[in-house]
């Protein structure tokens, strides 16, 4: 079953892989090896060379020189989504694939997302799913594991932020479609361009069998929680002026939903910090939006007791309830 395995490297490459990487000497060789262990060989991979100033793009030039459908890019450093856009523009294949340089596949992944545009001739984009590695879901799946390969319909796109996985295939119209990343965007740039996929007619299909490592690190991008909630509220606030019914509904209650959340960070980041009058100030905003007991009794103890509040924050029997005042997410970046 699936699209034939036969290698067509001498007119063009069925499947593009594209790779972003910044820095990513320590962890590339291990990515790059994962695409070569593929089942299916009728790919070329893209490794953009974010401005970095280790070994990378050394590492990329000795793969290079072993295989031919290895290729470098570079560009001085412009972020991720930049690099995926050049990515894609010097792409050839009628396939995009998206593999970040920490992450690494199954030897079976490309075969299996393609084998579901076999099934869903419909489908121009298919997610798939993976297991952390490292953190504190380590060995877990990302997502969901299940039979079958369900719609991605949008509603259920804005109402479940995580449902697409950064490992995705997609079909290269989507891109000559809508367009690349978001450039001035550095967090949740992949979740926008999602979502204009779905708002532009595009249907979205899950594999949900792990079929990936997605690498969780101290200094992955995605663990600033401030920074990450200030993206989804951009990507969200671009999206509502592109629709109205029920998914503009749906988007507004998350608008809600982050908006809350990200001032309980920055409530936390201001008690953390002993600025305990910007805290108040941050928990009054969040009582008045969400009538919270709790958040009600944290902001008196901030206002006049400080010291109090700094001792109970510390208190592991205060910051669950803290913490679920809000309904925080699960970050569609902390999981890509």
């Amino acid at each position: 079953m699936g699209i034939d395995l036969v290698n067509s490297w001498a007119t063009m490459p069925l499947v593009s892989v594209i790779t972003p990487a910044w820095n990513a000497v320590d962890f590339l060789g291990e990515t790059i090896d994962s695409v070569r262990a593929q089942t299916f060989h009728d790919w070329e991979l893209l490794v953009i060379d974010d401005g970095s100033t280790d070994e990378t793009a050394a590492l990329v030039r000795r793969y290079a020189a072993e295989d031919p459908r290895i290729r470098l890019l570079q560009q001085r450093n412009r972020g991720p989504s930049a690099a995926r856009n050049f990515g894609m523009r010097s792409a050839a294949g009628q396939f995009f694939a998206f593999l970040d340089s920490d992450d690494r596949w199954h030897p079976r992944y490309l075969q299996a997302q393609l084998d579901v545009f076999t099934l869903h001739p419909d489908a121009g984009l298919v997610t798939g799913n993976g297991w952390f590695d490292g953190g504190p879901f380590d060995g877990q799946p990302t997502r969901p594991v299940g039979a079958g390969h369900p719609e991605l319909p949008l509603p259920t796109l804005i109402a479940q932020e995580c449902s697409v996985f950064i490992m995705t295939v997609f079909r290269r119209i989507v891109f000559d479609t809508i367009g690349g990343f978001d450039e001035q965007q550095w967090t949740s740039e992949d979740y926008d361009f999602w979502l204009r996929a779905a708002m532009a007619g595009f249907k979205f299909r899950r594999n949900p069998e792990p079929l990936g490592w997605y690498r969780v690190r101290g200094n992955s991008l995605s663990r600033n929680r401030q920074r990450m909630l200030k993206g989804m509220l951009h990507t969200f606030s671009k999206a509502r002026e592109r629709c109205d019914g029920e998914p503009r509904r749906l988007i507004d209650q998350q608008i809600a939903r982050f908006e809350s959340e990200l001032l309980l960070e920055e409530a936390k980041a201001a008690i953390e910090g002993s600025d305990f009058s910007a805290a108040a100030g941050k928990l009054r905003a969040l009582h008045a939006r969400t009538g919270s007991r709790l958040v009600g009794v944290f902001t008196w103890l901030v206002t006049h007791t400080p010291s109090l509040a700094a001792r109970a924050y510390r208190l592991r029997s205060w910051r669950p309830g803290l913490l679920r005042t809000a309904s925080p997410p699960a970050i569609a970046g902390e999981a890509r």
